[in-house]
């Protein structure tokens, strides 16, 4: 039961789920994140915080940066049902395409000056 609650917590705000999508091609380090949705880095971290206890997300750590994917086939079959329902319920949402519109743009970018515009 507590697994269900974590996820649905985490599955019950708008920005989590958009941040599922953005991740569904692949790893992004919070730097692209947070340039994706322009929020304040605390808020992205808030947001992957509750979407890695709910082990919707995997990261990893590579010098000062973090990085998020979606978990590997080996994830418990209660995330993985979860994730392939967001990504069926919301994949052709306006919101969703535009996401990945402006994710194609921030992937251009190099990660490090991302990242040091962001900080200053």
């Amino acid at each position: 039961m507590r697994e269900f609650m974590s996820i649905s917590k985490a599955l019950a705000d708008e920005n989590r789920v958009r941040m599922l999508m953005a991740l569904r091609d692949g790893e992004l380090c919070v730097c692209q994140i947070t340039g994706l949705f322009g929020y304040v880095p605390s808020t992205v971290s808030k947001h992957l915080s509750i979407l890695l206890q709910a082990r919707l997300v995997e990261s990893r750590k590579e010098g000062r940066w973090i990085y998020y994917q979606l978990p590997d086939k080996k994830a418990r079959a209660m995330v993985r049902q979860a994730l392939r329902w967001v990504q069926k319920s919301v994949s052709d949402s306006p919101q969703i395409l535009e996401d990945h519109r402006q994710l194609k743009k921030i992937l251009k970018l190099d990660p490090v000056e991302l990242c040091r515009r962001q900080c200053h």
